[in-house]
């Protein structure tokens, strides 16, 4: 992580290091004395649009960006990968107003590590930034229950019964053969299913799947008691 050092008694205390991208001033000013309220938080820059916003990440690589959805010279689609592109340790949270299930969909496939409305509670955000800077693995949608739901149909219309079958028990670290033994079918179908489900997900590997199969509620969260050492086997 690219982190921040303090002085004073603070010497040597690491924080977390952050940029805000959105184009309302009093927004970004409010949001700000939020964070500076955590000893391991940093706002270490600012911007007010898309292209200010690049200049700002690629001069700091934070570890998290703040990012809005709707502002000048940004269209998020696009510049989330630009973002990445210029600093691929960053995480992006993207903050909105709008409760939108494709768009975080969209996001989270695009490389943001959380979609979080700007109706959330300070605390919400606050275990957001420290979730995705802890967990590697983590992606966070965080909507009203009416907008999940709406994810979770449509999630649910991407993968078969099978295939959701088939990547549960690849979270469980079993590997295609074992999957195979398992549902007595054979490897070759096994692999046939996930590269179906890769395509399906736009994931890149077997851990990115399982990722996001569980960020959509496809599978089973993993349990805190579970060793999730998922075999690195080559993609299928």
């Amino acid at each position: 992580m690219n982190r921040q050092h303090l002085g004073g008694s603070d010497q040597g205390t690491a924080r977390i290091s952050i940029v805000i991208v959105d184009d309302h001033t009093l927004f970004r000013e409010g949001l700000r004395e939020i964070l500076l309220t955590e000893r391991d938080f940093a706002v270490v820059g600012e911007a007010g649009d898309g292209e200010e916003g690049i200049a700002v990440v690629c001069s700091r690589h934070p570890d998290v960006l703040l990012l809005d959805v709707e502002m000048p010279h940004h269209q998020v689609k696009r510049t989330v990968p630009r973002f990445l592109q210029v600093s691929p340790r960053t995480r992006i949270i993207v903050l909105t107003m709008y409760d939108d299930p494709q768009l975080a969909g969209e996001l989270i496939n695009l490389g943001a590590r959380a979609y979080l409305v700007k109706s959330a509670t300070r605390a919400e955000l606050i275990s957001v930034i420290r979730g995705v800077c802890s967990d590697e693995g983590r992606v966070v949608v965080s909507m009203s229950r009416r907008g999940f739901r709406a994810l979770g149909d449509e999630a649910e219309q991407l993968l078969t019964r099978r295939q959701k079958e088939i990547l549960g028990l690849a979270a469980q670290a079993l590997s295609n053969a074992q999957i195979a033994n398992r549902l007595y079918i054979s490897e070759n179908t096994v692999k046939r299913h996930l590269s179906t489900i890769y395509a399906e997900l736009g994931a890149v590997s077997r851990v990115d799947a399982i990722n996001k199969a569980r960020a959509a509620a496809l599978i089973p969260p993993v349990d805190p008691g579970w060793d999730d050492g998922v075999p690195d086997e080559p993609d299928p």
